[in-house]
């Protein structure tokens, strides 16, 4: 097995591993979580049409180096740009990021992506589109953007996961271990890590696309772990019962309710989760889930490219500069949301993120026509 090198500035940030049959791409910033930059996207997206189109490539393997598959894009970064700005520019990394998921998404050969360490964000967008999801005893998953003023891009793969689980996770910003991914359907496989050097061999031997056989190599290394004593998986008649409801308001006190029956902690962190969050980031998310239910991959990333482009420019609010401002950079952990309070917000002030973006030089985004594919090459849980 060759391994060649994706060079920026010295740094190799996309490793390509070639053996006879399969690519193994191995996103590699570990001092920075792995987070995606520009020159990290551009490069899969390479990386992936060269490989779809080589048929002596059977199968892609994606994997990060370090403690992370990835930790999302570069918030950091777009928040910068933002602030002096310049969002049109953070909004060009978040075309070229979905139009990477939508490839995944569609893509026709089985991809195994390995989530063995922290998985945030972006990097859950990215990893939940690969047919094989290997979580391990090391995985940690959350999308924490409403804590960050941002809205999730995860209404397709959200809201299709049991029950009301996705409003809960995308509105709370819940932190998931493997076993709890493995439960809701984000991971196909649990692997534990130390038997992964052991899975690497046997997949290098694949000498085909068949995704039955290849799901058959993962599951002799898999096991079905055990659940936490307090995982949110065994809380699922109250997440029906609370996050089904019409509203962030009607969600709320429909936990409040519960509180008062119920002395749980997991009930009152849940709650104070919520009422930490950006209010618009929450109503907006809550509106993009139940539309992602009826919807297909690529017109839900349609419809999170507008609303992103809505959080970046800031004309309604400006929390994902301010909520980058206390999470990450000053870390004093006390945002001032502005609008500061969930009923200061009107339906229409929600409608607008859903709407395009009044700028003569501004598009929808374009997703490249995808033809020909066999019928398991769609994103799905």
């Amino acid at each position: 097995m060759t391994q060649t090198s994706s060079n920026n500035g010295g740094i190799d940030e996309i490793l390509v591993e070639e053996g006879a049959n399969i690519r193994t791409f191995i996103l590699n910033r570990p001092k920075q979580l792995n987070a995606l930059t520009f020159q990290m996207i551009y490069r899969l997206l390479e990386l992936f049409h060269v490989s779809e189109g080589n048929s002596k490539v059977k199968m892609i393997i994606l994997k990060g180096n370090g403690r992370a598959f990835c930790a999302g894009g570069d918030v950091t970064f777009l928040a910068h740009k933002v602030h002096q700005g310049n969002w049109k520019l953070s909004t060009d990394f978040i075309r070229e990021l979905f139009t990477l998921n939508y490839m995944m998404a569609t893509y026709s050969k089985p991809q195994v992506f390995i989530l063995n360490g922290i998985v945030m964000g972006g990097g859950l967008v990215v990893s939940v589109h690969g047919r094989f999801r290997v979580a391990t005893e090391k995985t940690v998953l959350a999308m924490p953007e409403t804590a960050l003023g941002i809205v999730p891009g995860a209404s397709h793969f959200y809201s299709r996961l049991p029950g009301f689980f996705g409003e809960y996770a995308g509105l709370t910003g819940a932190r998931l271990d493997g076993a709890e991914m493995l439960n809701v359907g984000l991971a196909t496989h649990f692997v534990p890590s130390e038997k992964l050097p052991f899975l690497k061999q046997e997949l290098a031997k694949v000498n085909t696309s068949d995704a039955n056989i290849i799901s058959v190599i993962i599951s002799r290394f898999s096991t079905i772990p055990n659940l936490k004593a307090e995982s949110p998986c065994h809380k699922m008649k109250i997440i029906d019962q609370c996050f089904s409801q019409r509203t962030i308001e009607e969600i709320i006190s429909s936990l409040e309710n519960e509180a008062l029956n119920n002395k749980d902690d997991w009930i009152s962190s849940t709650i104070q989760s919520l009422k930490k969050a950006s209010p618009i980031s929450l109503k907006v998310y809550l509106r993009s889930i139940r539309e992602g239910r009826l919807q297909d991959v690529g017109s839900c990333l349609i419809r999170e490219y507008r609303m992103l482009c809505h959080v970046l420019k800031g004309d309604f609010s400006k929390d994902f500069v301010e909520g980058c401002r206390a999470i990450l950079i000053d870390k004093d952990r006390n945002p001032k949301w502005e609008p500061s309070r969930l009923e200061l917000i009107r339906d229409d002030d929600v409608d607008r993120y859903f709407s395009k973006i009044d700028d003569e030089d501004w598009e929808d985004l374009k997703l490249p026509p995808r033809s020909n594919l066999p019928p398991y090459a769609i994103a799905k849980l």
